[in-house]
């Protein structure tokens, strides 16, 4: 779920457009397991203080497609039981 400040960011124009180019340029499959994506992820998270820089929130290098597990691997997501990766990949409680 997106935080407070990127609620406007997440339904604006240039991000629907660069989420549906981006998608589409990776076929619909999760970059890391080939599986069919589900999250659009961004490499270096969005804070207020780079939300406005395009080549953070919209340049195609910072972005990675990947499934739900993939991206629950991903050092910072959280698992639906309420554990995420650290940065040395293990589940600690969140």
């Amino acid at each position: 779920m997106a935080r407070e400040f990127a609620k406007k960011f997440y339904k604006s124009k240039a991000w629907l457009k660069c989420r549906t180019t981006y998608i589409t340029s990776v076929f619909g499959l999760c970059e890391k397991c080939q599986r069919p994506g589900y999250i659009l992820h961004h490499r270096k998270e969005l804070t207020p203080e780079n939300i406005n820089d395009p080549e953070i929130a919209l340049g195609f290098d910072n972005l990675q497609y990947l499934c739900l597990d993939c991206h629950n691997r991903v050092p910072g997501g959280v698992t639906a039981d309420g554990l995420k990766f650290d940065t040395k990949g293990n589940l600690v409680e969140v």
